[in-house]
C-alpha cells in the first residue's frame, strides 16, 4: 500500500503476492533503469529474455517508430546463463520486488533445461517467452497453436518447482484455445500478450525499415486488440492473466483489469518516460480512491458480464 493511501494495491499472481499489479514487460527492462526509476516500488521485476547461448540479435536497424507505437526486431540478444547467474541476478536481488526471469529457447527440451538452470535462490518465477515473433521463421512461435503450447509448457512445468507464467502471442487465431492449453499443461499464470507481427517500408529507399524485414508492433496502437484477447483469455481459464500491450496510463491499466487482468506489464511507455510504471501505480491508487474501491484486485473481471454476455451472443462478423 502506498504511504498515505487508503487503497490496498496488492494482488496475487500464481502463488506470488505482489505489492501492486504493475511490472515491466520483458525486453524493456534492464538494471540501468534503476538510475531513472525507483524499482522498489514495482509489483515485480521481469528480466530481459535470456537464452542459454550467446546471441548477437537481429541485423540493424532493429527499431522503427510508427504511428501509434514502435516496431522492434531486436532478436533477443543474450549474454547467456552464466552471465545472468554471476552478474544480473546478484544485481537484481538488491531490489525488494520478486524477480521473474524471462526465458526463451528454440525447442521444448531447451526451454525445460533452461528453466531448471535458472531455478535458483533469488528467482521467484519464470516467464516462458513462447511467443516472440522474431525468433522463428516467418514469426512462428510455440504459442501460435494449442498443441505446441501444451507440449512446451508440460516440459517446462516438469523441470521446475517455481511458478511458471506463459507469455502468449497475439499472432494466433484462437487465444482462448491456446490459453486453455497453457493452463492444462501447468502454467500458473498467462501473460497476454507479446507484440503483433508487423512491418514498415521506407519510401525514400524502398527498403523495409527493419533489418529483419518484419518485427513486433507495440505501443498504444495494439491496446484494443490485446485488451480483447485478455478478456477472452480471462474468460477461458481459472489462472491469473497479466495484461500487456499499449499500457501507458493508469486508465489503460484499469481497462485491462476490468476486462479480466489480475496485473499488467508496461513496456514501450518506459522508453518514452522512465517513470511510467510509477505513474501507473500512483494513478491506480487515485482511480480506486475516487471510486471508493478498497482493493485494486476488485477491478479484475469487474466488466458488466450480463451485458457483455448478451452482446457476444448477438455479435457477428462485420460486413465488408
Amino acid at each position: 500500500m502506498i504511504q498515505g493511501s487508503m487503497t490496498d494495491l496488492s494482488v496475487s499472481i500464481g502463488g506470488l503476492t505482489l505489492a501492486n499489479p504493475v511490472m515491466p514487460a520483458s525486453g524493456t527492462f534492464a538494471e540501468g533503469l534503476a538510475l531513472a526509476a525507483n524499482l522498489d516500488r514495482l509489483g515485480a521485476l521481469v528480466t530481459k529474455t535470456i537464452t542459454r547461448e550467446l546471441r548477437a540479435g537481429n541485423p540493424l536497424p532493429r527499431v522503427a517508430e510508427v504511428s501509434g507505437g514502435m516496431l522492434n526486431a531486436i532478436g533477443i540478444p543474450s549474454k547467456g546463463v552464466p552471465y545472468f547467474l554471476e552478474h544480473t541476478l546478484p544485481e537484481m536481488r538488491r531490489f525488494a520486488p520478486p524477480l521473474v526471469v524471462s526465458i526463451s529457447a528454440p525447442t521444448a527440451e531447451g526451454f525445460a533445461s533452461l528453466a531448471a538452470e535458472v531455478s535458483v535462490p533469488g528467482v521467484a518465477a519464470i516467464e516462458a517467452n513462447i511467443s516472440c515473433p522474431n525468433i522463428e521463421e516467418d514469426g512462428r512461435a510455440f504459442a501460435m497453436r494449442a498443441d505446441s503450447t501444451e507440449a512446451v509448457m508440460r516440459r517446462i512445468r516438469a523441470a521446475t518447482k517455481l511458478p511458471v507464467w506463459a507469455k502468449l502471442t497475439p499472432n494466433t487465431g484462437d487465444i482462448p484455445e491456446v490459453s486453455r492449453a497453457a493452463e492444462a499443461a501447468g502454467a500458473d499464470a498467462l501473460v497476454v500478450a507479446n507484440t503483433i507481427l508487423a512491418m514498415s517500408v521506407d519510401l525514400n529507399t524502398f527498403r523495409p525499415r527493419l533489418g529483419n524485414v518484419m518485427g513486433g508492433l507495440s505501443g498504444p496502437a495494439i491496446k484494443p486488440i490485446v485488451l480483447r484477447q485478455v478478456y477472452q483469455a480471462a474468460r477461458s481459464v481459472r489462472i491469473p492473466v497479466i495484461g500487456c500491450g499499449g499500457i501507458s496510463t493508469a486508465e489503460d491499466a484499469a481497462e485491462y483489469m476490468v476486462a479480466g487482468a489480475a496485473a499488467v506489464q508496461v513496456g514501450t511507455a518506459t522508453f518514452i518516460q522512465p517513470g511510467a510504471m510509477e505513474a501507473v501505480i500512483d494513478g491506480l491508487d487515485r482511480f480506486c480512491a475516487a471510486r471508493g474501491i478498497a482493493r485494486v484486485a476488485e477491478l479484475t473481471g469487474a466488466i458488466n458480464r450480463e451485458e457483455t454476455d448478451e452482446a457476444e451472443l448477438e455479435w457477428t462478423e462485420p460486413v465488408s
